[in-house]
């Protein structure tokens, strides 16, 4: 089974533009969180995918892996299709351009469901992280699944799901962290079909795939992610270093 890792890079970004490329302890965020994905030693490839030259020459420049998009995407997903269409593999790894911590042990563990999984029943594989502040289960900033009895995604929501109408039920609440991990012919059906009603009033990829009856996987993980949204993520990413 061939396994790569595809970190979809743009430039552009509304809260924080040039994230990717700003300084962080003598190396760009997205030389870090290449040489972090290389680090894990989980993937037989690891490719930056950009619609930037700049980001393209930091990559190349420094040794790595990079690829051109020819055409302008609306999601991660679409990006890195483009990207994988004619390469022989067997599962594609969306690895997120702005965490440079990655975490070795949730990759694997997501990577391991596709080893148990003879009848091929799972089309791509997620992660999910518990949380009990109410102020956090609010934030439309953190996506919410909910998940059936064998943990595959029912539904994301940037809203509260489910609605706790019986506050003393004990439900307990996922935030979902964006590495995906996806069979390639579950990705390139994605690219070729056409965004929906939940996809267009949520703005979430993920839900391309549940309506069209793709089957998602979530694995619970305690790693819950270091991500640089905004200059205090990079901030406290800094603090980190040192």
């Amino acid at each position: 089974m061939k396994i790569i890792a595809v970190i979809p890079a743009r430039y552009a970004s509304t809260r924080f533009p040039a994230k990717l490329m700003q300084d962080l302890g003598g190396k760009t965020v997205i030389a870090r969180t290449y040489a972090a994905a290389l680090k894990t030693g989980l993937f037989d490839d690891v490719f930056v995918v950009t619609d930037s030259d700049i980001i393209y020459n930091e990559i190349t420049a420094n040794g790595g892996k990079a690829i051109m998009s020819i055409k302008q995407h609306e999601s991660g997903s679409d990006r890195i299709a483009e990207a994988v269409e004619n390469l022989d593999v067997d599962i594609v790894v969306n690895v997120q351009g702005d965490e440079p911590f990655i975490n070795k042990e949730p990759i694997a563990d997501l990577l391991e469901v596709f080893k148990g999984d003879s009848a091929r029943e799972i089309d791509l594989a997620s992660l999910m992280f518990p949380i009990t502040d109410q102020e956090d289960i609010n934030n439309p900033n953190n996506v919410k699944v909910v998940v059936d009895q064998k943990n595959f995604a029912l539904y994301f929501s940037r809203s509260v799901i489910p609605y706790p109408r019986e506050a003393g039920a004990g439900f307990k609440y996922f935030k979902h962290i964006g590495i995906y991990a996806f069979r390639k012919h579950a990705l390139m059906d994605f690219y070729k079909l056409p965004m929906q009603g939940l996809e267009a009033t949520e703005k979430l990829e993920q839900l391309r795939y549940l309506e069209y009856g793709k089957k998602i996987k979530m694995v619970q993980t305690s790693h819950a992610g270091i991500g640089i949204d905004t200059p205090e993520d990079l901030d406290k990413a800094r603090k980190m270093l040192k």
